[in-house]
């Protein structure tokens, strides 16, 4: 059975604090609300999948819990501290806790991939140019990657290298806490399964708290041990909660919601209909 939110807080309050904690967030731009009242937790070494379709505010989410976002409303507990009340150095140094890998990774162009996996340790240590250089091949071989794509530049790699890329440079600190925004997205499904166990290996390597953004069933389920569903609100009800499943990802077909399951399943269904009233409306506005 799925796992309610205030059941899910409860659990972690109980027992150690969690390492992130959502508590009434709201996020707007302009006179659209993205995000509504989302109270989440997460503890330490949990991974968690953020399912949803597009434009439910996913990757909002994300960029929130770093703090690249700011809340319109409630709050971001990182640690115990609240991410917003820190002063713009504290909170760069808290964000070095975070490894990010990007949708399209956002390498950058102008550089080799040996100075992109570098890039953070130069900018966040003073590691000597010998220690850096043994870090990235530590890195590039934690993801399968020879020493021969180090004076590469990443337009001469292919998408499923380009994102290993991304994923050596965020574990270029050691962070606490990976975030992975769509880890699959434009991947074959050979390559796709290199990623999901890449971010296997990496939660259990290096003891990491996950959460992955992802609309791929395969991935929630494969590296998942918790899912939690987010539904646009424009197609909600002003009283309805934007998290519709929060629970373990072999149970999310069994959820009570259709929404969900016709999520999971890749249906249309409701939306076929949606789609079906728009066009019917707009013909009768048409004849008018």
């Amino acid at each position: 059975m799925a796992v309610s939110t205030a059941e899910a807080m409860t659990t972690s309050a109980d027992g150690d604090s969690p390492l992130l904690r959502i508590e009434g967030l709201h996020v707007r731009f302009g006179r659209q609300t993205v995000l509504r009242d989302i109270n989440l937790d997460i503890r330490r070494g949990e991974t968690v999948a953020i399912l949803g379709e597009s434009g439910c505010g996913k990757t909002v989410l994300l960029k929130t819990i770093v703090g690249l976002q700011r809340p319109s409303m409630g709050r971001v507990l990182f640690d115990g501290r609240n991410l917003q009340q820190l002063a713009a150095a504290e909170l760069a140094r808290q964000r070095t806790r975070f490894g990010f890998v990007f949708q399209q990774a956002a390498l950058f162009d102008s550089m080799t991939i040996g100075e992109n996996i570098a890039f953070p340790l130069r900018q966040h240590t003073d590691m000597s140019r010998e220690r850096v250089a043994e870090v990235v091949l530590r890195r590039l071989a934690e993801v399968g990657l020879p020493e021969s794509v180090l004076t590469k530049k990443p337009g001469e790699l292919s998408g499923g290298m380009r994102k290993r890329v991304g994923l050596a440079r965020a574990l270029a600190l050691e962070p606490e806490v990976m975030l992975y925004d769509e880890p699959t997205t434009g991947l074959d499904p050979i390559m796709s399964d290199v990623i999901n166990e890449l971010m296997l290996r990496t939660r259990f390597s290096h003891s990491v708290t996950s959460i992955i953004v992802t609309h791929d069933m395969r991935t929630a389920v494969k590296v998942a041990d918790r899912v939690v569903m987010l539904y646009p609100l424009a197609r909600l009800e002003p009283g309805d909660r934007q998290i519709l499943y929060d629970g373990p990802p072999q149970a999310i077909e069994e959820a009570a919601d259709i929404r969900v399951i016709q999520f999971v399943r890749g249906e249309a269904g409701e939306r076929l209909m949606e789609m079906r009233c728009r066009q019917n409306a707009l013909g009768e506005a048409g004849h008018g």
